[in-house]
């Protein structure tokens, strides 16, 4: 028999209910992870790095949505140009710095945001930290486990805090999965099945911009998976263990039939299905192409330039402290954009597959599948969020901007751990796929690794 029901089904909500009184649903440093507390005045944020998602999700959005909470005091990149611009896009009027630390200084910020290239992510969020100024920092954190322990370091020494922006564990089908999980309706989870995969449109995209090299994005392992792993982390409520990976380039890169430095007069243009043009999008242009001159980047790199060192299929398998295994999968040349994801457990199965982009139906909610051992099968509907993210990033800026002290009972808010424990494992299996053997996660830094318990 299969049923079909809302997200508001009557009997889960009861025992949710009750599982929302006990504390070990309550994020343990919930409190925290609030960067603001001052009632009636406005938030001083300073925002370094002046790409497509400062300019966007953290700038012009934030200031047209919460404007009468917030206050810029200072933007800062290295391309002059592109400052310029982001600052008439962003709508703002405040000073623009070239020199990070004369911002720190001029501009006192409550908050810094950085959302610059990941390899950099560690300098500013600790000279920010440093500075007495707590930080967001977008994800990853950082690429590697050394610029990892110094963030760790810098935030336990200043006494200030960081939180990274896992917008996904705020969209409103992710949360029913967590929900589900601390419910105990497929009983002890035991194993999970999780498989990404990036369309022919946004995963090659990511070989034309500067993630294509492992020194700039630490590899897809940790740019992008470092949203898959956090997710892991957040429902599994364990930490990871041990971490074997393969992974290999076979299709972008050197692997393709012909090549250019950038798309824009390529002699193969007629000939090559991954051929884009930058100037049909006037932000782009004004954001990247008309600011070449100052620092050198082409944002319509050749997605088969020779200098492609990162992988585009990779295959991850992870051990956690409390027993639970995941068989985890990124592939960048699908057809169609999203996911599939299976948690196993000891009294039935929670499935989905989530179709974040496709050449077929569009529809307007997500579907949970609940089988229980000996029982019968339940879909459960979510409806989309709006916003990007499936409803994650308003919903994020809401608790980063509109309301600190919002209560946070499925623990989405994500610090500084978080953080470190989802870019771990993509750590370790980029090492695992270079060393050629399984990576422990407690050989990496100085966390203790905790066990939590199964399934709650």
């Amino acid at each position: 028999m299969i049923s079909k029901t809302s997200q508001s089904r009557r009997d889960f909500i009861a025992k949710s209910g009750s599982l929302l009184a006990g504390s070990f649903l309550i994020h343990p440093v919930s409190e925290a992870l609030t960067l603001f507390d001052r009632p009636g005045e406005k938030m001083r944020i300073a925002l370094v790095g002046t790409g497509v998602r400062g300019c966007s999700m953290f700038g012009r959005d934030v200031v047209r949505t919460y404007g009468d909470l917030v206050e810029f005091v200072g933007l800062s990149d290295k391309n002059e140009g592109r400052l310029k611009y982001a600052k008439e896009f962003i709508g703002v009027d405040c000073p623009l710095y070239l020199d990070f630390d004369q911002m720190l200084s001029e501009a006192k910020p409550d908050v810094l945001i950085v959302t610059t290239m990941d390899s950099t992510h560690h300098q500013f969020i600790i000279k920010g930290l440093n500075s007495g100024i707590n930080v967001i920092s977008e994800k990853p954190m950082t690429t590697d486990e050394f610029k990892c322990q110094s963030i760790l370091d810098a935030e336990r020494k200043s006494g200030k805090k960081l939180i990274v922006t896992f917008n996904y564990r705020y969209s409103p089908h992710r949360q029913k999965l967590y929900e589900l999980l601390r419910a105990g309706e497929i009983g002890d989870l035991t194993s999970v099945d999780f498989h990404w995969y990036l369309d022919i449109h946004h995963g090659a995209d990511y070989f034309r911009r500067w993630h294509r090299r492992k020194e700039f994005g630490g590899s897809l392992l940790v740019h992008k998976s470092t949203h898959h792993f956090d997710l892991l982390n957040w429902w599994i409520n364990s930490d990871p263990e041990e971490v074997f990976a393969y992974g290999s380039l076979e299709f972008y890169g050197k692997k393709g039939p012909f090549r250019h430095s950038t798309c824009r007069g390529c002699p193969h243009a007629s000939n090559c299905d991954f051929f884009w043009d930058i100037t049909k999008n006037e932000h782009l242009v004004k954001l990247y192409t008309e600011n070449e001159q100052y620092d050198g980047y082409h944002r319509d790199g050749c997605v088969f330039r020779d200098d492609v060192d990162i992988y585009d299929k990779m295959a991850v398998q992870i051990k956690y402290k409390n027993a639970v295994q995941v068989s985890y999968s990124l592939t960048t040349y699908s057809p169609y954009e999203g996911y599939r994801i299976a948690f196993n457990g000891t009294k039935g199965r929670l499935e989905a597959w989530i179709k974040e982009r496709q050449p077929w139906d569009e529809k307007a909610e997500d579907e949970i599948h609940l089988t229980k051992n000996f029982g019968e099968r339940e879909i459960i509907t979510i409806p989309h969020g709006g916003g990007g993210h499936g409803g994650g990033d308003t919903r994020l800026k809401d608790k980063l901007f509109k309301d600190p002290n919002m209560a946070d009972p499925w623990r989405q808010s994500a610090g500084s751990r978080d953080g470190a424990m989802s870019i771990l494992v993509g750590i370790a299996a980029r090492n695992s796929i270079e060393q050629k053997k399984p990576i422990r996660i407690e050989d990496l830094t100085d966390i203790e690794l905790k066990e939590s318990g199964r399934g709650a």
